[in-house]
């Protein structure tokens, strides 16, 4: 898989040109244009026309095209319409803490799904395993936002358990600010992941190999730990990398809910204000983001599965 890895990276080049063609166009088929938005109320023909100017929208979009892969490939994201700093600064600010909220995530999915999955595969079609089921379809089913509103409501608002915003102070404020949103986002996961898993392990529980092991006498939690839980999270695994652009995507909603200054808030702060550079900038990089990630699924999976390096 290592040897393969250079070949790789360079078949995501063709997906990074698709994304940013692709995010180029769509946002310039939004009504409205930066200059009118950055102007407001005080947006007149000629004021118009010396700030398009000025930011080099008055151009063909072609030229606009060919400047903006010209900077991309210099590592020039362009300069942010509002701010008027490179937009790799703007971005800079709010990285780190999508990053943070989206690794909570997926560890509140892992902690739900690994465990909970075990106990309902071991009990299979009994109370404990319809209940189960039945808990995180309900997960499954309900639209994050609504699930983050109740969470901001009832355990923020009305208990005062968790702030109702913000991403605080300090590494522990910051970890306890953001653990609300990060639960939001990792119960849809987490839905997901035990499905899929409680699955894998009903299967594998009845391989060849797990009732020879058992034949054997091998203590029961080496069985768990040594067979069947190794031979299910290669499923688990590849349907986590799969999700992990939808859990990106979710965070743009998590992030407005809870008042998180992430990307997913700078994102649609700039969509408003049509600032085209950001945008681009900001899906450039969740694209980065989700394409690193299914590369450290494939080697992930390598190392569980060596068959898959044949």
């Amino acid at each position: 898989m290592l040897a393969r890895l250079p070949g790789r990276l360079l078949q995501m080049i063709p997906t990074f040109v698709l994304i940013g063609i692709v995010v180029f166009v769509l946002i310039r088929l939004l009504p409205g244009d930066p200059a009118a938005a950055l102007l407001g109320i005080h947006a007149t023909p000629e004021a118009l026309a010396r700030i398009n100017a000025q930011l080099g929208f008055n151009r063909p979009v072609w030229v606009q095209f060919l400047l903006f892969v010209g900077r991309l490939l210099h590592g020039d994201l362009g300069i942010s319409v509002s701010e008027r700093i490179p937009v790799t600064e703007v971005i800079a600010r709010r990285l780190p803490v999508t990053l943070i909220l989206v690794v909570m995530a997926a560890i509140f999915a892992l902690i739900l799904a690994l465990p909970l999955a075990f106990v309902a595969a071991l009990h299979q079609n009994r109370l404990t395993d319809v209940a189960l089921r039945g808990i995180f379809q309900v997960g499954l089913s309900t639209p994050i936002f609504y699930i983050g509103l109740l969470m901001l409501g009832f355990l923020g608002a009305r208990l005062h358990w968790f702030p109702v915003g913000g991403i605080g102070n300090g590494v522990v404020s910051g970890f306890y600010h953001l653990f609300l949103p990060a639960l939001t986002l990792g119960i849809g996961l987490s839905a997901i992941l035990m499905r899929s898993l409680r699955s894998t392990v009903i299967g594998v529980l009845r391989a060849e190999y797990v009732e020879f092991a058992r034949a054997k006498g091998i203590a029961p939690w080496r069985v768990l730990t040594g067979h069947v839980l190794r031979n299910s999270l290669i499923t688990t695994l590849t349907l986590f990398g799969l999700n992990v652009g939808t859990l990106l995507g979710n965070t743009v909603i998590v992030e407005n809910v809870f008042a998180v200054p992430g990307i997913g808030g700078l994102l649609v702060e700039a969509i408003f204000g049509r600032d085209y550079p950001v945008v681009q900038g900001v899906t450039l990089v969740l694209a980065v983001m989700v394409s690193l990630v299914f590369l450290l699924t494939d080697i992930a999976e390598s190392w569980l599965d060596p068959r898959l390096n044949g």
